[in-house]
């Protein structure tokens, strides 16, 4: 059983690990690259393609969930994750795994923000609602994926 003075000193020490500024940013920006290619993946499926909302965001989703991996592993959390093929894959899948909180939520968002309402935009005549509801649903979930990986992939807190 575990103490209360020692469950504060964890949730404190989780908390700093989780409020560097710097791995934050880093953070961000792979979420802003993997953004972008599930982006354009969901523009092109659904805007080109007649790929419906849903079929489109698991295309982008698993295509940008393994380059913001690559980039975390390289970038973002360099320094906490042991080297070696079978230790990269082992994060690998763990980092798929924690970041289904995440797609959960942004798969959601989506299926609200266009099954839900009757919002259509069109540009050059496509429209591209789905793919800005896409975005938005990006942005919902990836503080939740910012706060499993760094404590559970990456385990930065050690």
């Amino acid at each position: 059983m575990i103490g209360i003075e020692a469950f504060v000193e964890a949730v404190q020490a989780r908390t700093r690990a989780l409020a560097s500024g710097a791995r934050i940013g880093q953070f961000v920006s792979v979420g802003l690259a993997g953004a972008g290619l599930e982006t354009i993946i969901v523009f092109l499926l659904t805007g080109l393609a007649t790929v419906p909302p849903l079929g489109a965001k698991a295309v982008g989703a698993e295509a940008s969930i393994s380059l913001m991996f690559l980039l975390n592993d390289r970038v973002t959390f360099a320094g906490e994750g042991e080297r070696g093929i079978r230790l990269t894959g082992r994060r690998y899948l763990k980092s798929h795994t924690v970041r289904l909180g995440g797609l959960a939520v942004a798969f959601t968002t989506l299926y609200v923000l266009t099954a839900w309402t009757e919002i259509t935009l069109q540009v050059s005549g496509a429209d591209v609602w789905p793919t800005l509801a896409n975005v938005i649903g990006i942005g919902v979930g990836m503080t939740i994926n910012y706060v499993a990986e760094s404590l559970i992939t990456w385990r930065v807190h050690r």
